[in-house]
């Protein structure tokens, strides 16, 4: 990112929000990061100069994570449904383009269907709320009742830069297409205090031992915005099949699969997700 990017906060709820802002000029695009480790910055970060030529955008640092603050709340995917739309009333928005990977792909679902009229354009990548079925079974259900184990993980990826590489294996088809500058981030970001504690009372919520508690598949009929579904073919956390079906029940949805890319399309193929977002965006006559 580069210097005309701002850093802001504002108080919605009784709770401080950090978010990047870019571009005075356009429509305004929201932008929603993921779940587990993860910030406006490190999701976006490869895409807010680039969509600011166009675009009034903002990056939003969801309650718990990034430099946002990080109350003692039950933290749910409802819950940060209306914490983004009180976000919008705070920052005087009241129509958005509204774009979100993983769990924000969720909670700008969950946007869409409460408050319909806040949202202009919706694209969803790698989205969470498209299924139930965990990506592994009772393993994924025990770990979301361990929480010790993932404070332990995040200490070992604290201590050490090549396991806190190693550790975003997981979400991507090519390892090496990540860039040693967003490693570099990702490590500095997990020295920050409380990172992980929004995303594990998060996951003991929405973890039960039948699968994700949050899925909106039967609600999408309900959705009547233009809708971009983006999703990695090779994508082991979500898999592709969501998407497919999500957007067979979208009343005026276009889905994009992408090769040989994992579950973090925004970083794992920056460029191509860029342009897939833009015009979209920019297809008026949609």
């Amino acid at each position: 990112m580069n210097a005309d990017v701002t850093d802001r906060s504002i108080v919605v709820d009784g709770h401080r929000l950090h978010y990047l802002t870019a571009g005075e000029d356009g429509p305004v695009l929201v932008l929603l990061h993921g779940g587990i480790i993860d910030a406006a910055h490190l999701s976006w970060g490869a895409a807010i100069d680039a969509l600011a030529a166009d675009f009034r955008v903002i990056a939003l640092d969801l309650l718990g994570y990034g430099e946002s603050e990080i109350p003692d709340v039950e933290y749910s995917t409802a819950l940060h449904v209306d914490v983004v739309e009180g976000f919008l009333d705070a920052i005087d928005v009241g129509r958005a383009n509204v774009v979100g990977v993983s769990l924000g792909g969720g909670v700008a679902l969950g946007l869409t269907l409460q408050a319909p009229r806040r949202v202009e354009r919706l694209v969803i990548v790698d989205s969470y709320g498209l299924g139930s079925d965990l990506p592994n079974g009772d393993v994924s259900y025990a770990l979301a009742r361990l929480p010790a184990l993932n404070e332990l993980s995040v200490s070992l990826l604290r201590r050490s830069r090549r396991l806190a590489r190693a550790s975003l294996g997981g979400i991507l088809y090519d390892p090496e297409s990540i860039s040693e500058a967003l490693v570099d981030d990702f490590y500095d970001h997990l020295q920050r205090p409380g990172v992980g504690t929004a995303f594990r009372r998060w996951r003991h919520h929405e973890v039960t031992r039948a699968g994700y508690r949050t899925v909106y598949v039967d609600r999408l009929d309900g959705i009547e915005h233009p809708v971009l579904v983006l999703h990695g073919a090779e994508d082991e956390l979500f898999p592709v099949a969501w998407a497919r079906r999500a957007a067979d029940r979208l009343a005026n949805a276009e889905l994009r699969v992408f090769a040989e890319c994992g579950h973090w399309l925004p970083r794992e193929k920056p460029a191509e997700c860029n342009e897939a977002v833009a015009t979209f965006l920019s297809d008026r006559e949609r």
